[in-house]
């Protein structure tokens, strides 16, 4: 890939320069009119960006930094030092006129940048699956192979990488056979497992945590793959201080009709042509704290949303976290399932 491949114009919308992040997978652009440098957009600005509840058709400029952080290209050598004071991903090397010449990532030299999260992350991973149905006819839904392992071990994997090493799992349809898997397996984590003998719903198996997990945690659903930075993510939560953080994908969704609206008597007021929406949606992945479960009936079903607004009711905080939608794989259907394949065997 080119430098030039990561230039765009102030004046596209926030949506396009969205796209255009994951499509070059490097989490950052530059603004860089004739190549001289003036502004550069990451994902953070991004997220920021939507937490003011501002339109994704807006320009990029009204998210962009423009007192980016960069070096001249004589420079290089302090980039590594650069990139970890700064907590950067992306540093740009200019020349004397102040154009970008290359673009120095941490992935490159070996540099993590990012947050760590050593908290508890607790798995439902309880559900019969239906939908997945005849794989989970012989394989409990966490077991699903997606390339060489299974789901909830990828799930597993993406936590550690930030320092998470102890995962609780709230099993219940063939809870053998994923405790065997674990029990066997060679891993430098720990799985400890709570046994649902009744459907609790996707909140009410909390319940059984009670003095057990003590600390903020992760929550997840044994379904679905993020390919965010959990360890801002459980910052961002500690921060804003949220009883509970969502974890949302921003969807981005063409109706394929012409959508008509009616007057007042049945005549039509007006009519638009493929209507865009955008919208947020639940991922199914959260940071909690611990009073949630202490507020729990004990082994009594909820779902997690009417957690979420009991939490809302007492004065609770709960915040969002936004993600992009190619950072969200879901494979609760058999369709979600097969794209999650696809897209694994392409990183």
């Amino acid at each position: 890939m080119r430098v030039d491949d990561l230039f765009i114009t102030e004046d596209i919308s926030v949506l396009d320069a969205m796209r255009k992040l994951d499509e070059t997978g490097l989490g950052v652009l530059f603004v860089a009119p004739e190549g001289v440098l003036r502004a550069v957009v990451t994902d953070g600005d991004i997220r920021r960006y939507i937490l003011k509840s501002l339109p994704l058709e807006g320009p990029v400029r009204e998210a962009a930094n423009y007192s980016p952080y960069a070096l001249p290209m004589e420079a290089r050598a302090r980039a590594k030092t650069a990139l970890l004071e700064h907590g950067i991903g992306a540093l740009p090397l200019l020349d004397k006129r102040g154009r970008v010449q290359d673009v120095v990532f941490a992935g490159g030299l070996d540099i993590d940048t990012h947050k760590k999260a050593c908290a508890p992350v607790v798995i439902m991973a309880g559900g019969l699956g239906t939908r997945l149905y005849p794989y989970t006819k012989i394989l409990p839904k966490p077991l699903i192979p997606i390339g060489e392992m299974p789901i909830v071990e990828h799930i597993i994997h993406r936590f550690a990488d930030v320092g998470c090493s102890a995962f609780t799992m709230i099993v219940n349809y063939k809870k053998s056979m994923i405790k065997s898997y674990f029990n066997d397996l060679q891993k430098d984590y720990t799985v400890d497992y709570v046994d649902e003998d009744t459907p609790l719903g996707t909140g009410g198996g909390l319940s059984l945590l009670k003095g057990k997990v003590t600390q903020t945690f992760f929550l997840t659903n044994c379904d679905i793959l993020i390919d965010a930075d959990f360890g801002d993510i459980y910052q961002y939560h500690k921060e804003k201080g949220n009883v509970i953080t969502m974890v949302c994908a921003v969807k981005h969704f063409t109706i394929p009709y012409g959508v008509v609206e009616l007057g007042g008597d049945g005549d039509i007021s007006g009519i638009t042509e493929k209507p865009e929406m955008n919208f947020l949606t639940n991922t199914g992945v959260y940071v909690v704290e611990p009073s949630v479960i202490d507020g729990l009936a004990y082994n009594e079903p909820i779902p997690f949303t009417d957690i979420i607004a009991d939490v809302r009711a007492a004065g609770g905080r709960v915040g969002v976290y936004p993600v992009s939608e190619n950072s969200w794989m879901d494979m609760g259907q058999l369709e979600e399932l097969d794209n999650m394949r696809r897209r694994l065997e392409m990183q």
